[in-house]
C-alpha cells in the first residue's frame, strides 16, 4: 500500500521549484532589460580616432606634389662646333665666377681667326696700294697740268697779240683763227687734266671706302671669333654648384649644345605638379604653402606652364624665404595652393570619414555611444574640413573609416 510522503520532503520540493521559477523570471527580466544593450554592435575606443569640432580660420587648398629646385640655373652652351678636350670640373663641384669647367678643341677656330687676320692685312695692303697709286696718278696729272697750263698761257698770249695785229690790219683772218683755235685747244686739254685729277681722287676714295667697309666686316667677324675662342674654355659666370656636365671627353659638340648646368644653391623655388582638373583655378599670384617635415614655408605661384602633359599641369612656387635651412635641391615636398579662405568657421580634422564637400553621415560620440548624425562639409584644407551644419563646436566626431557601421543609428563605444 502507498505510504504518505514526508511533509518535510514535500516542503523542500516546493521551495526548490519556487526558486527555479524565480530564477527563470529573473533571467527573462535581465534579457529584456539588458539584452538590447548586450546585442548592440560596439567599437573599442583604442581602434578609432576622434577629433573635436573647433572654430578658427580655414583655407581651401589644392594639394600638389613638388620638388625643390634652384631658383637660378646657368646653362653653358658650346660657343663653337668643337670636340671636348678635357672636363675640368665634375657634377657636385663648387665653382666660383670665372672658373673654367670644360676645355674645347680650338684648332679649327684658331685657323679661322688667323685666316681673318690675313684677310684684314690684305685689305690694309690694298688700301695702302690704292693711296700710293692715287698719289702717283696725281703727281703725273699735276705735271701734265703744269705743262698744259704753260702751253695755255703761251697760246693765250699769242692769241691776244694776234688779235691786236689783226685790228691793225697786219694779220690775216685765217692766221688769227688758227691762233685762237690753239688757245681753245690748250684750255680744253687743261680742263681735261683737271677732270682726270678729280675723277682719280673720287675713284680712289670709293675704292678705299669699299676696302674699309670690308675691313670693318672682317674686324667684327674677327672680334666674334676671338670672343668664341675666349669662351672655348667655358667659364662660370656666377658662384654655384655644378649640377650637370657633358658626360665624356672626346665628344663632338655642335654650336649651341649644352655643356654644363650651374645652380645657385643659395636660392630655391619649388617645381610642382597637380591634376589638370584644377587648371581653371591655378593662376600666378595665388598664395601657396610648402610643407617640409611638418613645417611650412610661405610663397606664391610665380608661373604656370601652359602645356598639360598626361593629365598633369606644372607650376612654380616662389618662396618668401628662398634660402631656408629646410630647403635642399631635389627634395620632395607637399604643396598647398590657397584658392579660398575664411577667417572664422567650424572645422574638423580631416580623416577617412569624409572625402569631399557635401552632406556626410558622421558618428558623434555621446558618452559611451556614437550617434550617426548628418553633417554638411564645406571647403577643405590640407588638415581640416569646414563644417557648415549638423555639428556644434566641441562635438567629438569619429574621423576613422566607419563604412561598416553606416547601416546603424548608434554604435556602442567600449
Amino acid at each position: 500500500m502507498d505510504r504518505e510522503i514526508d511533509p518535510g520532503f514535500r516542503k523542500r520540493q516546493m521551495m526548490r521549484r519556487g526558486m527555479y521559477s524565480a530564477a527563470v523570471v529573473l533571467l527573462v527580466a535581465v534579457i529584456f532589460i539588458w539584452g538590447p544593450a548586450l546585442l548592440k554592435p560596439s567599437l573599442s575606443r583604442a581602434r578609432i580616432r576622434t577629433a573635436r569640432v573647433d572654430a578658427g580660420p580655414i583655407e581651401a587648398t589644392i594639394s600638389a606634389s613638388g620638388t625643390v629646385v634652384p631658383e637660378f640655373e646657368q646653362v653653358l652652351s658650346s660657343p663653337i662646333s668643337a670636340r671636348v678636350l678635357k672636363i675640368l670640373k665634375r657634377p657636385g663641384a663648387v665653382v666660383s665666377k670665372g672658373d673654367p669647367i670644360i676645355e674645347l678643341d680650338m684648332s679649327e677656330s684658331v685657323l679661322a681667326l688667323e685666316k681673318m687676320n690675313q684677310q684684314i692685312e690684305l685689305k690694309q695692303n690694298q688700301q695702302a696700294k690704292a693711296r700710293l697709286d692715287l698719289q702717283n696718278t696725281l703727281i703725273g696729272l699735276r705735271s701734265q697740268w703744269e705743262i698744259k697750263n704753260l702751253e695755255f698761257k703761251a697760246a693765250s698770249a699769242s692769241a691776244a697779240r694776234n688779235r691786236q695785229l689783226h685790228k691793225q690790219g697786219l694779220l690775216s683772218e685765217d692766221t688769227l683763227r688758227q691762233t685762237e683755235l690753239l688757245e681753245e685747244k690748250a684750255r680744253f686739254e687743261l680742263k681735261q687734266i683737271e677732270d682726270s685729277k678729280l675723277n682719280a681722287e673720287l675713284s680712289t676714295k670709293t675704292q678705299i671706302d669699299g676696302l674699309a667697309l670690308e675691313m670693318k666686316t672682317l674686324e667684327k667677324e674677327r672680334a666674334q671669333a676671338s670672343r668664341q675662342l675666349d669662351l672655348a674654355t667655358t667659364k662660370s659666370d656666377r658662384d654655384g654648384v655644378l649640377t650637370w656636365v657633358v658626360a665624356e671627353e672626346g665628344a663632338t659638340l655642335q654650336k649651341g649644345d649644352v655643356l654644363a648646368r650651374i645652380a645657385d644653391l643659395n636660392s630655391f623655388r619649388v617645381r610642382a605638379s597637380a591634376s589638370d582638373v584644377h587648371a581653371g583655378r591655378l593662376a600666378p599670384g595665388l598664395a601657396a604653402s610648402v610643407k617640409i617635415n611638418e613645417q611650412y614655408l610661405e610663397g606664391s605661384i610665380s608661373g604656370v606652364e601652359p602645356a598639360i602633359k598626361d593629365g598633369v599641369m606644372t607650376f612654380f612656387v616662389s618662396l618668401a624665404n628662398k634660402s631656408s635651412q629646410l630647403l635642399r635641391s631635389n627634395l620632395r615636398v607637399d604643396v598647398l595652393v590657397v584658392v579660398d579662405r575664411k577667417d572664422r568657421a567650424l572645422r574638423i580634422k580631416k580623416g577617412p570619414f569624409a572625402s569631399s564637400d557635401g552632406v556626410h553621415d558622421v558618428f558623434v560620440v555621446r558618452g559611451d555611444t556614437a550617434v550617426k548624425t548628418p553633417a554638411r562639409i564645406g571647403i577643405n584644407s590640407f588638415d581640416n574640413y569646414e563644417v557648415l551644419e549638423g555639428l556644434l563646436e566641441g562635438d567629438e566626431v569619429i574621423i576613422s573609416e566607419m563604412a561598416d557601421y553606416m547601416h546603424l543609428k548608434e554604435v556602442r563605444i567600449k
